[in-house]
């Protein structure tokens, strides 16, 4: 099994319009944003996480948001060279930008790839006019799937995402727009049920009966329909939502579910870095301004930097690793937490199909488990 390697996220918080599902640290600001102020704060707190964790080689680069298609290509090379100053980036290092399909953003993709983004990450959503719009999604179809065919001439790898479990949405509907995503996908597809988040304006719709998700057997027709389409396609789950061709995995993301180590810069962004042999949890400001002026006095946003313990540690394997569908290494837990899984939990969910042996040395969620995974792992924990 491949290691995990070293990450780094960089979290851009700003987006053109707050979509109605989202709860991810993300803000409008409709004056506009000074991206020389926030380019500056970033190279300092890249410095500092690189005075925390030297000598690291970075394996991949994950721009996430918040939009990071809303900075300029100038901005995110000027935060690339940061890392590559801070870090030695490894020749073949996987470089990921998220973005959305607007027209006005797809027209970057040439400064970004000229930055040295190597793979783009596509907010698609979903394929059809209504759904789009209740979503709150600001791109058509049309420029959507321009997007997708731009992104594929441009960068050597590109993924988008959809949502699925919609109001109203069909097995069948389900089936036929998926099918539509697969001719279009080149590589990967992340796959995500639409979850309801407290806070958001879906939650209050939902809360007030305004907003009806489909019932729990719909919602399991959904997820095989998911399952039996991409696996057909030959893009099936190594990940619980995320669906790939061989070789053609996040290699960023598998940093996080391997249990690997990561910088996390800008506000809002979350760590885990080994330093002086103990792991750290390191959390960033959220609020923009706040996180740029701290960085601004003490040449980072941190607001939580501390060890893990032990047991936080195996609790994060196992919540990270057990969404793979390549399990998790059970020396590897054994190693982090001094203790092993109990062999009667692990034999009863065998026997129930929600979790399997893979060899001696691994312990991987079945397809029947993967819909129930948080009560499996919080079975295995127990």
């Amino acid at each position: 099994m491949s290691e995990p390697g070293f990450g780094v996220y960089v979290h851009w918080p700003f987006c053109a319009a707050k979509c109605p599902y989202c709860d991810f640290n993300s803000h409008v600001r409709h004056k506009g944003v000074d991206q020389g102020r926030y380019l500056a704060a970033f190279r300092r707190e890249i410095a500092h996480m690189a005075a925390l964790a030297p000598g690291r080689k970075v394996a991949s680069v994950f721009f996430g948001g918040g939009t990071p298609s809303l900075m300029t290509p100038e901005t995110v090379g000027g935060i690339l060279d940061a890392i590559g100053a801070a870090w030695e980036v490894e020749p073949n290092a996987e470089i990921t930008l998220e973005a959305n399909p607007t027209s006005v953003e797809a027209e970057r993709f040439r400064g970004y790839r000229a930055a040295g983004v190597n793979r783009v990450s596509l907010g698609v959503q979903a394929l059809n006019a209504a759904d789009l719009a209740n979503l709150g999604r600001m791109h058509t179809v049309e420029e959507a799937l321009a997007a997708v065919e731009l992104a594929m001439s441009i960068f050597p790898r590109a993924s988008f995402d959809l949502i699925y479990a919609r109001p109203g949405q069909s097995p069948a509907a389900w089936r036929k727009e998926l099918s539509q995503a697969i001719e279009r996908a080149p590589e990967h597809l992340s796959l995500y049920q639409l979850t309801i988040e407290e806070g958001t304006p879906f939650h209050a719709l939902y809360r007030a009966g305004k907003l009806k998700t489909p019932d729990e057997e719909t919602s399991r027709a959904l997820w095989d329909v998911t399952q039996e389409t991409t696996e057909r396609a030959g893009m099936p789950a190594y990940e619980i939502s995320n669906h790939a061709r061989p070789g053609a995995e996040s290699r960023h993301n598998l940093v996080y579910w391997r249990y690997g180590e990561y910088a996390g810069v800008g506000p809002g962004a979350h760590g885990r870095l080994l330093v002086d042999d103990l792991r750290r949890e390191l959390s960033t400001e959220r609020n923009p301004e706040l996180w740029a002026a701290a960085v601004e006095a003490d040449g980072h946003g941190l607001v939580i930097d501390e060890p893990l313990s032990v047991e936080a540690q195996a609790d994060e394997f196992l919540l990270m690793g057990l969404r793979l569908a390549e399990g998790i290494d059970l020396a590897r837990f054994h190693r982090l937490s001094g203790r092993r899984l109990d062999p009667r939990r692990i034999d009863d969910l065998t026997m129930d199909g929600m979790v399997e042996r893979v060899g001696r040395d691994r312990l991987r969620v079945t397809r029947e488990g993967f819909p129930v995974l948080d009560a499996v792992v919080a079975d295995l924990a127990g």
